[in-house]
């Protein structure tokens, strides 16, 4: 069964959270907006659009690339170089939102990502924010941090979503 935002999904689901989108293949976190990711005002944190983005990530390397996580207690640091979101449409608490990831590149250690932020409403699936963010693998050293390669198995579970 697969997992996506901590949700088990059935198999007929699945389909629908990787799959070649318009601009093609991506991977999705269906995340619940909670009261506590809100204003007053009862719209959606800025600032939690960035968050969600960490979160997706963190979920396909748990689901794609697992052994990450072992290279991470060796050294192997996934710094954020970048981020960024704009924003189109306000998202509201108890709304189901899709943050759809896909590769933008890999150019030497450096990953970027992009992000779509999606809710459907009863006009139809609205496109409520856009995101990027660049990656850089490093390794921990003697001298401090020094770019890497991006590690194999990463780099394969990434190419299926470019």
């Amino acid at each position: 069964m697969n997992v996506h935002g901590g949700r088990p999904m059935n198999p007929s689901r699945a389909a629908d959270f990787e799959r070649n989108g318009a601009a093609g293949r991506f991977y999705c976190y269906l995340h619940t907006v909670s009261f506590e990711e809100t204003n007053v005002v009862g719209n959606v944190y800025f600032s939690r659009h960035i968050a969600w983005q960490g979160r997706c990530r963190e979920l396909f390397l748990k689901q794609h690339a697992p052994e990450i996580v072992d290279q991470l207690a060796r050294g192997l640091r996934l710094v954020t170089l970048s981020v960024n979101c704009e924003y189109f449409a306000e998202l509201r608490a108890l709304e189901d939102v899709e943050i759809r990831m896909s590769l933008a590149h890999v150019r030497q250690h450096r990953v970027g990502l992009s992000f779509l932020y999606v809710v459907r409403r009863p006009q139809g699936e609205i496109s409520a924010a856009r995101g990027f963010q660049e990656i850089g693998c490093m390794q921990e050293t003697a001298n401090g941090l020094a770019p890497c390669t991006v590690p194999g198995g990463l780099a394969v579970a990434l190419a299926a979503y470019h």
